[in-house]
């Protein structure tokens, strides 16, 4: 217990902070109203996204404290796992297939991004697999450092990537006409008073659990495994009410963008060309894997874009969300990536990046 409330209270923002992190949930929710009466796709998330990134650039110090950002993951497993059915349950089978796809998909685009980044742009060894690496952004972060790499460089890339899929997803789907419509598997209905409470507490207790386990996204996933659980079973029934899945929209947006606060124009406009070259990359090496499930299999379009997507954790699960994707699909694939990325990278940076005696030099 006192290990969590020490955790708590670390995680609430001082007060020099309070400001920074209202002005950034007042340009998020701006900038997603904005988007969403223009009518874009996944406005919200795109709207905060691309509103408080211009802003961050622009040199404002906007931020999402931790105790924030954790709230917002809750919020965001507990609407995903409402969408749960024992109609989306029916479909784990077909996993392992397009899982295994997935694997290869991963392997190919790192390396097709790494030799673009090596080639054209004359990145090291290192550098190029860990930009070229999708996903698992702080564990690429952390290896980036122990091994020398150019962890701006990456983090410029890696950025980039999740930023352009974030708003460009949103479109691809609606242009495909698949998912313009809600399906009727996914219920709007929002839980009773004693539901939402059963739901909260089930959401934050599992989502403990996976992080004293040092389960990945564990904010995020444990509660969207409670929630899944307790929907799946028809327990309980509703989710959330909208306005607050809407606000955990704007704020996944916002804390998408607040990245570029920690970047200076001057090292984005050194490595912009590198970030869309290597994105543009990735982008036609999943496109390959994901002609090939489409004509092979069953599976919808958009779950499988949104599961194939070389981008963020948290923003593809919340594109899933906002798009009525398949949130079983989209969470296990997108974990299946983390994990994988996870465990190769370091070794595939052992065997193919620079030589340790080169980067102590």
């Amino acid at each position: 217990m006192n290990l969590i409330l020490a955790s708590v209270a670390s995680a609430l923002p001082d007060r020099a902070n309070l400001l920074k992190t209202l002005e950034t949930l007042a340009i998020g929710a701006a900038g997603g109203l904005l988007f969403l009466w223009a009518g874009l796709p996944g406005g919200l998330i795109s709207g905060a996204m691309t509103t408080v990134g211009i802003a961050a650039l622009a040199g404002r110090p906007l931020a999402v404290p931790p105790l924030l950002t954790q709230t917002v993951l809750v919020l965001l497993g507990i609407s995903l796992g409402s969408l749960v059915s024992r109609q989306l349950i029916q479909h784990v089978s077909s996993y392992p297939l397009t899982i295994g796809l997935l694997a290869l998909a991963t392997f190919c685009s790192t390396f097709g991004s790494s030799l673009y980044l090596k080639r054209v742009h004359g990145w090291d060894s290192t550098s190029a697999l860990l930009a070229g690496s999708p996903g698992a952004l702080s564990q690429i972060t952390i290896l980036a450092v122990e091994k020398g790499a150019d962890v701006a460089g990456i983090a410029v890339v890696q950025t980039m990537r999740v930023i352009i899929l974030t708003a460009a997803l949103p479109l691809l789907v609606a242009l495909s006409g698949i998912s313009a419509q809600p399906s009727p598997v996914f219920g709007t209905a929002t839980a009773s008073p004693l539901e939402l409470a059963a739901l909260i507490a089930a959401a934050i207790g599992v989502a403990l659990l996976l992080r004293l386990a040092k389960f990945p996204a564990s904010w995020m996933f444990g509660a969207m495994i409670a929630s899944s659980v307790l929907h799946g079973t028809s327990l309980i029934e509703g989710g959330l009410p909208n306005w607050i899945r809407n606000v955990a929209l704007v704020g996944i947006g916002a804390l998408i963008g607040s990245r570029f606060a920690r970047m200076r124009i001057a090292t984005l406009l050194k490595h912009v060309n590198a970030g869309l070259g290597s994105f543009a990359v990735a982008i036609v090496i999943s496109a390959i894997f994901v002609t090939v499930i489409v004509l092979t299999t069953h599976v919808r379009f958009a779950d499988v874009v949104v599961a194939f997507a070389p981008g963020a954790m948290d923003a593809m699960l919340a594109l899933a969300l906002t798009l009525h994707i398949d949130p079983i699909f989209v969470g296990a694939h997108h974990l299946s990536r983390f994990v994988f990325v996870s465990i190769t990278t370091p070794g595939i940076v052992h065997l193919f990046g620079r030589p340790q005696e080169d980067v102590d030099d």
